[in-house]
């Protein structure tokens, strides 16, 4: 499901416009699954998704679902993880921002050619 009805080519975009939207999604994941689990404070609920969305978590999320993704998947991955960012990070090593870029590259993509289904299954696979 997509929220818009622009026409966009995810295969054309950059691996970093990739995960500038895979990013929210990520992040639009791990809030729902919080607020689902327990109806508590926002600031509580915010505590908690930080754990989840820092790229060290990431990281780990990655190391989870690596063992399942299609070749183009990695392949997908593999462009956002190498990415020229263009900063370094204050609170990860550079391995586990690139990784974390990675993945928010592979979850915009997802979203981007409209597989929610697989978006779904990858994210269960990090919850287990």
């Amino acid at each position: 499901m997509r929220f818009t009805d622009c026409e966009v080519n995810p295969r054309e975009l950059s691996p970093l416009n990739l995960a500038f939207v895979g990013d929210c999604v990520y992040e639009m994941l791990v809030r729902e699954s919080l607020v689902c689990a327990a109806n508590r404070p926002v600031n509580d609920l915010h505590r908690e998704s930080v754990k989840y969305v820092s790229a060290a978590a990431q990281t780990e999320a990655f190391g989870k679902i690596e063992a399942s993704l299609t070749e183009e998947e990695l392949a997908v991955f593999k462009r956002g993880r190498n990415a020229k960012v263009g900063h370094s990070p204050k609170s990860a090593t550079e391995a586990q921002y690139h990784t974390a870029t990675g993945l928010e590259a592979l979850f915009g993509w997802l979203y981007l050619t409209e597989q929610p289904q697989r978006i779904k299954e990858l994210f269960a696979i990090v919850n287990n």
